[in-house]
Formats: structure tokens, C-alpha cells, sequence
């Protein structure tokens, strides 16, 4: 019974890694699109006097999440997955991971991939998925978002720092791979 136990203590330890080296075999040849969650917070409930254009009122970046964003800039350049563009929520957590990932020149905010209300939502999916079916280049291209965007668009769930790789087959999304960083 301990071997069973233990065996499938391995297993389930070695499928995120399996995962991991697929998404990053689907991104080494571009043309994928990327929903990466941002990276670790100092929280988790947004505080009461949240406001867009003052980082001080946000959750932002822990120093682990700094440095994971990093990170994923790191991997990205060592794994050659070229990153043609680069559009971001304009939350403060969102446009700091993306700038460390990936760099201030590359990274464009965008509204739709803001934390959606319920007034917001539909909209939000709506144009997330207008950018991804008109996406054709050769290289990836990576929307930074939150953990609400990436259900909305997918049904799926993703961790801080999670990247979730997606293609669009009729009107849905679905979920091609997955790196953790």
C-alpha cells in the first residue's frame, strides 16, 4: 500500500513538469497565444480604496512575485519562445509582471484584460477573443491577466504565475498547454 501511495506521490509531482515541457514545446514554434496569470501578490482581496491609477491603493507584487516575473522572462528567452506582443490589464500587478517578464517596450495595457465586473464581462471576453482571432503571427503573443479573465475565457484555473496557452476552435477557447513557473 506504501508503494502505491508513494507512486502516485510521483506521478502527480511529475505532471506539472510534463505539462510544462509541452507548453513550452508548442511556444518555441510560435503563432500560440498566451493567458499568463500575474505573477504573486502581497494579498488577496483588492483593498476598499482600490483606484486604477494609483498603484499605492492596489494589491501589487510580493518580492517572491518580482522576482518569479523575472523569471518568467528568463525562461521564455532561454527556451526560445519568441514573444511578438505583449497587452496587459492595466492593474499595477499585471503591468509589472509583464515590464520584468518581458520588458517595457513590448508591453501595451488594455483595458479588457482589467479584473471584470459583471457589467464588464461579456464585453471584456468579447474583444479578449476579437484579438485572438485576428492574432496570425509568427511569433507568440502574450495577454497578462487575471485568475477571473483566464475562467471567463477557458473554464480553466491558473496560479499566480501560471501561463495557460490557447487556441480558438469555433467560438471557444480551449486550453492547448500550461507552464508553471
Amino acid at each position: 500500500m506504501l508503494r502505491l501511495v508513494l507512486a502516485i506521490i510521483v506521478f502527480l509531482g511529475a505532471m506539472p513538469a510534463q505539462a510544462t515541457e509541452a507548453g513550452w514545446a508548442l511556444l518555441r514554434n510560435g503563432g500560440h497565444v498566451v493567458l499568463l496569470r500575474h505573477a504573486a501578490t502581497t494579498g488577496t482581496v483588492e483593498p476598499p480604496s482600490f483606484d486604477i491609477e494609483k498603484c499605492a491603493t492596489q494589491l501589487n507584487l510580493s518580492d517572491r512575485g518580482r522576482q518569479q516575473a523575472r523569471k518568467i522572462g528568463a525562461l521564455f528567452a532561454a527556451r526560445a519562445a519568441p514573444v511578438e506582443r505583449v497587452l496587459s490589464s492595466r492593474y499595477c500587478r499585471t503591468l509589472e509582471t509583464a515590464r520584468l517578464a518581458f520588458g517595457d517596450s513590448l508591453v501595451e495595457p488594455l483595458a479588457a484584460l482589467d479584473k471584470p465586473t459583471e457589467a464588464t464581462i461579456e464585453a471584456d471576453v468579447t474583444a479578449v477573443k476579437e484579438i485572438i482571432r485576428n492574432f496570425s503571427g509568427s511569433d507568440n503573443i502574450v495577454l497578462v491577466t487575471h485568475l477571473e479573465n483566464i475562467q471567463a475565457l477557458t473554464g480553466a484555473s491558473a496560479r499566480e504565475g501560471e501561463a495557460v496557452i490557447v487556441g480558438l476552435q469555433g467560438e471557444n477557447l480551449h486550453v492547448l498547454g500550461r507552464i508553471v513557473f
